[in-house]
């Protein structure tokens, strides 16, 4: 979402660290193009008239022009400020003293509260929370359907009633006490929304806050409205009270101003982010981790979060293993590619990683096409089991059919069968004695 921001700062930031000592006029030239890339990615006038300020306040105050590297000084600065204005730090989400914590999900329909819903109850699910979803939006056709259905899917909770026959408040109240009941500690409100705020809906959320007492109540934005999101988010805070906020679809390629603009003009914390269209393309919104990706600093952090949610330990240890005694197969490649696409596209997690932001355009797309990598597992599934643990009998014969049997050409078997080679040497070197430095010079090519 923020790829257009992050090529113009970087472009403004790439001269100050490539000039040796700066000037103020020097400064005050690089903040006005950051106040103009500011603006043009939707960010509020007064939310980065403020940014702006701020940093050349503290430029002038740490001195930064008699220092020995200013432009690394001025874009620390330029960091912390913008962590500052995106929430400063993560908020964690709040917990009643005696279940269940209610968590009511507000906001306008199309947002996305329903899908969202069932993300936050497959992570708090996760942390090993026993969690409940309630299916209060009878407003919309098929949302209680919807709803359930997604229940089913990740095996999650529903407490839901006919839609003809019930109120929204009736099954607040009637889930509140089955939740109770049962021991649950959270239970998700997912309440109705309309195409704008009106007096029904607003009197609807207030009763149904009014006979809940939710611990949290989320409004959920779609951050691809812009600044129509920020003015919503106003109204919704003066009339429920909000206090948290959840920003969907922030893999869209809207220019994203809005998020950075969402905590200073409403006060209200941002505390997740739906990052994807699947359940688990969800994440705790830290504020410093986003400017890191905007200034092109990577995410390590949540890069390695991202793994460590999807490699199995014991499987780590298999494979490491079968690399020890040289016996990594088409299986264990075929198992990374799926490990890998679980941790979201590629595209978002060469975004993580130090460094290769200042690559963006330089990198041919084509090399991180996520069809390509379905092409491949499509390969290795037409083979037998024999030739993934022993490709090298895979002969033209065998080649033919195994392209045939996937929908592709003999040259792309062949290119796979190449890339394995070439996994496998690495992998026989990182295995040896000087592994560690195979893959240093592995990282640095």
């Amino acid at each position: 979402m923020f790829e257009s921001l992050s090529d113009k700062l970087g472009g403004v930031f790439g001269k100050l660290t490539s000039s040796g000592k700066l000037s103020e006029k020097d400064i005050d030239a690089a903040l006005r193009e950051v106040r103009l890339a500011l603006l043009e990615a939707d960010v509020d006038f007064k939310v980065a008239r403020q940014f702006v300020k701020n940093v050349k306040e503290r430029a002038d105050g740490d001195k930064i022009y008699a220092s020995l590297t200013p432009g690394q000084s001025v874009i620390r600065i330029v960091r912390e400020e913008l962590a500052e204005i995106l929430g400063g730090e993560a908020a964690e989400l709040a917990r009643a003293d005696k279940p269940p914590s209610v968590i009511m999900l507000v906001g306008l329909q199309g947002a996305g509260k329903t899908t969202l819903a069932a993300k936050l109850a497959l992570w708090l699910r996760k942390q090993k929370q026993p969690v409940m979803m309630a299916a209060c939006d009878l407003q919309r056709p098929a949302a209680v359907d919807q709803l359930k259905q997604l229940g089913k899917q990740l095996d999650l909770t529903v407490y839901s009633e006919e839609p003809s026959s019930s109120t929204p408040v009736k099954v607040a109240k009637a889930a509140y006490k089955k939740a109770q009941e049962e021991g649950v500690h959270y239970l998700i409100l997912d309440t109705a929304g309309r195409l704008a705020i009106d007096d029904d809906l607003m009197s609807e959320l207030e009763e149904i806050r009014d006979a809940t007492s939710p611990v949290e109540t989320l409004l959920v934005l779609d951050a691809m409205t812009g600044q129509d999101a920020v003015r919503s988010g106003g109204e919704f805070n003066d009339r429920i009270g909000v206090t948290g906020m959840v920003l969907t679809k922030m893999d869209g390629d809207a220019r994203g101003g809005a998020a950075l603009s969402m905590r200073s003009a409403t006060g209200v914390p941002i505390k997740y982010i739906g990052v994807g269209e699947r359940p688990d393309q969800f994440e705790v919104y830290h504020p410093d981790r986003i400017a890191s990706r905007i200034l092109g600093m990577g995410d390590v952090e949540s890069l390695i979060e991202k793994a460590e949610s999807q490699f199995d330990s014991e499987e780590v240890a298999a494979l490491e293993a079968k690399i020890k005694k040289n016996q990594f197969d088409l299986n264990d490649m075929l198992q990374q590619f799926q490990t890998i696409k679980k941790m979201g596209s590629m595209t978002d997690i060469l975004g993580m990683i130090p460094g290769m932001g200042s690559l963006r355009g330089k990198i041919n797309p084509k090399d991180f096409d996520e069809k390509q990598m379905g092409r491949t597992e499509a390969i290795i599934h037409s083979m037998t089991m024999v030739e993934r643990e022993n490709p090298m009998i895979i002969n033209g014969s065998r080649r033919k059919r195994i392209a045939d049997g996937s929908g592709t050409t003999t040259t792309q078997v062949n290119q796979l069968l190449n890339q394995f080679k070439q996994m496998q040497k690495m992998m026989k070197k990182m295995s040896g004695p000087g592994g560690k430095r195979a893959l240093m010079n592995m990282l640095k090519g």
